[in-house]
């Protein structure tokens, strides 16, 4: 009987459902036997991008220099002076790059010193400009983020975009007599809220029929881009224009901007930022944002753990579409005041990239874009001084993507070792995951 009263009681066994739940918490909090120190999780976090942006960056001077007529017509005097040329080609074109990016650093001190408002405005005008472009990246990269983590590709951004617009640009023109603390953000959730309806659809297909949110997603592109023609050329025409645009939104829609003209910068930055950390805090720091990660890792273990999928994966699409429709009201809201048509160069495709870049973390995510807004904005200042197409632009976006896309490329170049412990296992079924 002693023994009996002293021998240890028995733990109740656990189901499966237990064991999943909290191994995956193990994981995700970093408690769990592939626990790693801060440093060096950043470390392997942020090496593979910084070297696919430097190769990338490498190869774009290569093809500049090859693509250059001055370089051979130097290269037939010597191959010594062809190289010097080669050097001065790259050295042009990135210094106009970073320059138009960034600002010319020389002016911007020389503005400072003399505290003339206008100096300084014209010597910060491309930074300013780099932040302008990269704000709709930050919105459309948390929408493909977020899909990602949740195991979904949604590849309908930019229709999302296209209808956040419409709906933002609707109430921005029609809605009157309210103050701009209203119509702001009335304006803006709209966007939101057409957005979300967009992805709403493919994502209540995808939970009940089976049908994948890849298709799905880009039929719905292009149904929302022909309704936005044939509203901008019927419903939405502005009265006695020619042009197929909307009428230009009421001045109390439109997003502050705290610098005054010619700097467009605008609140939506900050927007973009504050809507990151929400996306951040609702992903790792909330019940539903546990339940759509666990469903884009393992929807099998999670519906076995008592997860609701099919919920999950409408929640998550429209979310998704949601944080896209935003970016479309940021543009309409912020910067162009109406909406015409092909308003979007591409943002919805190259936030396909940056989820990718950024690992699919917020921070990552607006950390990309930021450069994507900065080699867009610099692009066009390259064109200018150095004479370089645009499109070497696209090329070097493209080449980071594929090194992004296929890290082994990197890690043979560099002959980086694979972690011994990684997280992989944790979301082996996400796209873009770690």
């Amino acid at each position: 009987m002693s023994e009996a009263k002293n021998s240890p009681e028995k733990e109740p066994e656990k189901n499966a459902a237990q064991i999943f739940q909290e191994e995956f918490i193990k994981e995700v909090t970093g408690n769990g036997p592939k626990k790693r120190s801060r440093l060096s999780g950043m470390l392997q976090a942020l090496i593979v991008p910084f070297l696919a942006i430097f190769t990338g960056l490498v190869l774009g001077g290569l093809i500049i220099i090859l693509t250059t007529p001055e370089f051979y017509a130097a290269w037939a005097q010597s191959p010594l002076r062809g190289l010097g040329e080669a050097w001065n080609i790259v050295k042009t074109a990135y210094s106009a790059l970073f320059t138009g990016a960034l600002g010319d650093p020389a002016k911007i001190v020389a503005a400072l010193e003399s505290g003339e408002p206008d100096a300084i405005r014209r010597a910060f005008y491309p930074f300013f400009e780099s932040l302008v472009a990269a704000t709709p990246y930050i919105f459309g990269g948390l929408a493909v983020a977020l899909g990602f983590r949740a195991g979904l590709f949604n590849i309908g951004v930019e229709g999302q975009i296209f209808i956040g617009a419409i709906f933002s640009a609707f109430v921005g023109y029609s809605v009157k007599g309210i103050p701009a603390v209203l119509h702001v953000p009335f304006a803006f959730l709209a966007g939101a809220l057409g957005g979300a309806i967009w992805g709403f659809i493919p994502g209540w297909l995808k939970a009940k029929t089976g049908g994948h949110e890849v298709i799905n997603t880009i039929m719905m592109n292009y149904i929302a881009f022909r309704l936005s023609d044939w509203l901008l050329t019927g419903p939405m025409k502005r009265p006695g224009s020619p042009n197929p645009v909307s009428p230009t939104i009421e001045d109390t829609a439109k997003l502050f901007r705290p610098f005054g003209d010619p700097i467009r910068f605008h609140l939506g930055f900050f927007i973009a930022l504050f809507v990151a950390w929400l996306v951040y805090w609702f992903l790792f720091k909330t019940k539903w944002g546990f339940d759509l990660r666990a469903v884009g890792s393992n929807p099998h273990a999670a519906r076995y753990a008592g997860m609701v999928v099919s919920v999950t994966i409408i929640l998550a699409m429209s979310l998704s579409g949601g944080l896209a429709g935003m970016a479309g009201a940021n543009e309409v809201l912020g910067v162009n005041f109406n909406l015409a048509m092909a308003f979007s160069s591409g943002y919805g495709f190259d936030s396909i990239a940056l989820a990718l870049l950024g690992k699919s973390h917020p921070l990552g995510v607006v950390l990309a874009s930021l450069l994507f807004g900065a080699l867009r904005n610099g692009a066009t200042n390259m064109q200018l001084k150095a004479g370089i197409p645009i499109d070497i632009i696209s090329v070097l976006q493209a080449f980071i993507l594929v090194f992004i896309a296929a890290p082994a490329i990197i890690r043979t170049i560099y002959r980086i070792k694979l972690p011994a412990e990684t997280d992989a296992g944790v979301f082996a079924g996400t796209w873009g995951g770690d």
